[in-house]
């Protein structure tokens, strides 16, 4: 019977296993990466990582959490930390979205990433969004602006821009909210 994995061991490898899954998704797309490919490229057997998730749909969900729903705690400290509304709806933004779309853009299937998250594990899709909304409000004041700025913000990235175009993108974005997070401020 073969040793069982230390928890540190174990973490590795399943660290190892969500690396190598994101990977293959962005560059693959969900639909044509397989289970082997995976194992292949976590430098596992299958039976390994049949070990570890029971299919191609838990390692997705884990890549997402793992990947994007991790941000969360650094977000909300962005949020409510120092720094300007500004600064911090940029420190947001960064965390939340540009940071992933670096890793995503030049890939050939980035783009599909989050719809098919929001297909296959809508909680957790749910469980993103809200929280970037309860970020973007804590810095603008209410839910209302929070949610046209998320939109403008999805909007930004529909013709897949570099992360120059981006970051310049999501600048002006944040600057033109940020006026009248503080106009809000001064009136309450």
């Amino acid at each position: 019977m073969p040793a069982r994995l230390s928890d540190e061991k174990a973490a590795v490898r399943r660290a190892g296993i969500l690396t190598a899954a994101r990977w293959c998704f962005l560059n693959f797309g969900f639909a044509k990466t397989a289970f082997g490919d995976i194992a292949k490229r976590a430098n596992l057997s299958r039976t390994l990582l049949y070990q570890v998730f029971k299919d191609k749909e838990e390692v997705f969900q884990a890549v997402f959490v793992d990947w994007l729903v991790s941000r969360q705690p650094a977000a909300e400290r962005a949020a409510k930390g120092p720094g300007s509304p500004y600064e911090r709806l940029l420190s947001v933004c960064r965390l939340l979205a540009l940071e992933p779309w670096a890793e995503m853009l030049g890939t050939l299937m980035g783009g599909e990433f989050l719809e098919v998250c929001e297909r296959i594990d809508p909680e957790s899709h749910a469980l993103y969004r809200k929280v970037a909304r309860e970020c973007v409000a804590a810095i603008l004041g209410d839910e209302a602006s929070a949610e046209v700025f998320l939109l403008a913000l999805d909007g930004l990235f529909a013709d897949q821009p570099s992360m120059a175009v981006l970051e310049q993108r999501t600048q002006l974005l944040a600057a033109r909210f940020a006026v009248g997070s503080s106009k809000r401020g001064a009136r309450s």
